[in-house]
């Protein structure tokens, strides 16, 4: 994940290779039931597992689904989001609008924090790890009166922002990730967690299907009239989170505007069928990582099997320390 360019995003669905040997089947499943080697997280569907040391360039947040295959958060978790199910027991439709259509959520940087976690797209899987740039990791800075990041900050799976392709509104290009989005939720996420989310409008800004004010909230208009200051602090937040980097402030297109749900929609739907061109390797993968163990149409699906020896091949250890950002901005 990288922070948004200051643009609307370029953004409907798509739901082996080798073999291991018995001996090798046998040691990867013992290394996957081994406790000692993870820290296991469980989420809607799915668990995170931890590889590595927290706040270093080895780690890593790998998925897993609840029978325990390894999947990639970018390209095996859907797109739209499946009412949630508990006992076999059918999952109720959301009461305030039937044809409500909710999207799944890959939480990569929880609110208040400030290390810049992302989808690794460049790696088998595509783990979440954190953002390194000249061989230093990367951390937002505090921007008076925000401290860190000011939403729960993620990505839509199964969306790609195709850098060969010139958006007919902004006319800028794709930045090569999946659409970006913001929860507003007033639940404090975890790196690593997928939740339902209604996109209100763009910037890509969401609200958590559980959160109390979802059922109030179904439109940038919703926010301004509910939320005042929430957007503009948004956009503020926005323009100057690079300038203790020694950047200038950022511009927005749409002279900073928040775009309707509508045209949010329709983004995240062109993005989602470029993300299907690049599975189908119909367009130049851009050193994407397109391993996927659930798209059928992909020529490159791997095997349940060829995923565990990815996530057997990680760093094996963890360390557990706190880590916190206490300078502040000005600016």
């Amino acid at each position: 994940m990288r922070p948004p360019p200051l643009r609307p995003p370029l953004g409907c669905l798509l739901t082996g290779f080798g073999s291991l040997s018995a001996s090798r089947n046998k040691l990867v499943a013992q290394a996957a039931a081994a406790p000692h080697l993870c820290y296991l997280r469980k989420n809607m569907h799915y668990q995170t597992e931890h590889r590595g040391r927290p706040h270093s360039p080895d780690f890593r947040i790998y998925f897993k689904t609840s029978q325990g295959k390894y999947v990639s958060p970018f390209h095996d978790i859907p797109l739209v989001a499946e009412p949630e199910q508990g006992n076999d027991v059918p999952a109720k439709k959301p009461k305030n609008d039937e044809n409500e259509v909710l999207f799944n959520m890959v939480v990569e940087v929880p609110r208040w924090s400030n290390a810049k976690m992302e989808i690794a797209t460049k790696e088998p899987l595509n783990p979440i790890k954190q953002d390194v740039k000249k061989g230093k990791l990367r951390y937002v800075a505090n921007i008076f009166p925000h401290k860190g990041y000011i939403w729960n900050y993620g990505a839509l799976p199964q969306t790609w922002e195709d850098p060969n392709h010139t958006d007919a509104e902004t006319k800028c290009c794709g930045d090569n990730d999946p659409i970006d989005v913001c929860d507003i939720g007033t639940q404090v996420c975890f790196p690593g967690q997928v939740i339902q989310v209604k996109v209100l409008g763009i910037l890509v800004i969401a609200i958590n299907v559980k959160d109390p004010d979802a059922k109030n909230l179904n439109s940038i208009e919703d926010v301004r009239n509910s939320r005042p200051g929430h957007l503009e602090a948004t956009v503020d937040w926005f323009r100057k989170y690079k300038v203790p980097d020694g950047k200038p402030v950022n511009q927005f297109g749409f002279n900073g505007r928040f775009k309707d749900k509508d045209f949010a929609v329709d983004i995240i739907k062109s993005t989602h069928e470029h993300w299907r061109a690049l599975l189908q390797k119909q367009t130049n993968s851009e050193g994407i990582e397109c391993k996927n163990i659930s798209c059928c149409e992909s020529p490159l699906k791997c095997s349940a099997d060829e995923a565990s020896v990815i996530w057997f091949n990680a760093h094996t250890f963890i360390l557990f320390f706190s880590w916190t950002v206490d300078k502040w901005h000005f600016v």
